[in-house]
């Protein structure tokens, strides 16, 4: 099979039938074989009736239906679990993401040698103040933080070898760092390619301000997790160590003090009444329960069960 095109989705019940006429209509221009994997996450509309009938109509087309609403990423999780094809297609329910990009991601995929293509919006049709301008500042950082040189992560439409999603877990909230995950994996021909955006057609976003600053916290995770989700006792152990001696060398440069001014017969005072006491006796805390935060983050992470995600209640 060529292609896997999977659209998670939230109340989307007026774009689907439009959707998906036009995703069978590029199939069959370009003689794909293929399958579109519909993941309905929890929606309260009639999208899940929707897909039924899409499916009855269309042997291609297949659905999987969450038993409430657990996020984008735990969506993807399960579309990427389910796919077939050699390469496999994200996208939004939405209208927004056109369906005559495909062809040109699949060939970059086929063609190109690249593990993952990441779409471009170059030119946007969303609120300037409310996405545009969060979403610039958003991917800033995340080339920062990343190493990874992209001009949109958050974008929706993206193309993968089937070994790419295989071997990566999408969960959380990490959708947005698919592209840093693969990279993490060891996948590392990562593309671009601008593609073309367009104005909602119905309903309204699903997404407000607060998923930037989620975005950034995840950016923070994923830094963490890249470099010390393997071996937690790397940080905390090593920063629990340097507090630890902050503590030892105060201590023992109030024990030197005490016991010079005792030597040369000087007045001396009561350690606790001496501050280095209490700079020693909270660094060597703190640094105590920095270790044993690395310690206890190694055995949980040695003993962890991978831990059911979502729940699904039907499929097609």
């Amino acid at each position: 099979m060529n292609l896997s095109i999977v659209i998670p989705l939230l109340n989307e019940e007026e774009s689907l039938k439009e959707l998906h006429q036009w995703i069978v209509k590029v199939m069959a221009e370009n003689n794909f074989s293929y399958e579109v994997i519909f993941i309905d996450d929890g929606s309260t509309d009639g999208s899940w009736n929707s897909i039924q009938q899409l499916a009855a109509q269309n042997t291609n087309t297949k659905g999987i239906r969450f038993q409430r609403n657990y996020g984008k990423s735990q969506a993807l999780h399960a579309g990427f679990a389910k796919a077939l094809g050699d390469v496999i297609i994200t996208m939004d329910a939405d209208l927004q993401d056109s369906p005559d990009e495909i062809p040109g991601l699949y060939n970059m995929i086929t063609t190109q040698g690249f593990d993952l293509v990441s779409g471009w919006k170059k030119k946007r049709y969303d609120s300037v103040l409310s996405k545009n301008m969060p979403s610039k500042l958003f991917n800033w950082a995340a080339r920062k933080t990343s190493g990874l040189i992209l001009n949109d992560f958050n974008c929706g439409l993206k193309a993968y070898r089937n070994i790419v999603v295989k071997n990566i877990e999408v969960s959380g909230e990490m959708h947005r760092y698919i592209p840093v995950l693969a990279k993490n994996a060891g996948f590392s021909r990562i593309g671009e390619k601008v593609v073309q955006h367009q104005a909602r057609k119905y309903g309204s976003t699903k997404f407000g301000m607060e998923r930037f600053v989620n975005g950034f916290l995840d950016l923070i995770t994923i830094w963490f997790l890249s470099r010390f989700g393997k071996r937690p006792m790397h940080l905390f152990g090593a920063m629990g160590a340097f507090m630890f001696f902050i503590g030892l060398m105060s201590a023992l440069y109030i024990g030197f003090l005490k016991l010079y001014k005792l030597y040369h017969h000087e007045k001396t005072i009561l350690v606790t009444d001496n501050p280095w006491f209490f700079i020693a006796l909270t660094t060597m805390i703190i640094g105590t329960q920095l270790f044993l935060a690395g310690f206890l983050g190694e055995i949980i992470l040695r003993t962890k069960n991978n831990e059911e995600r979502y729940k699904i209640s039907e499929t097609l």
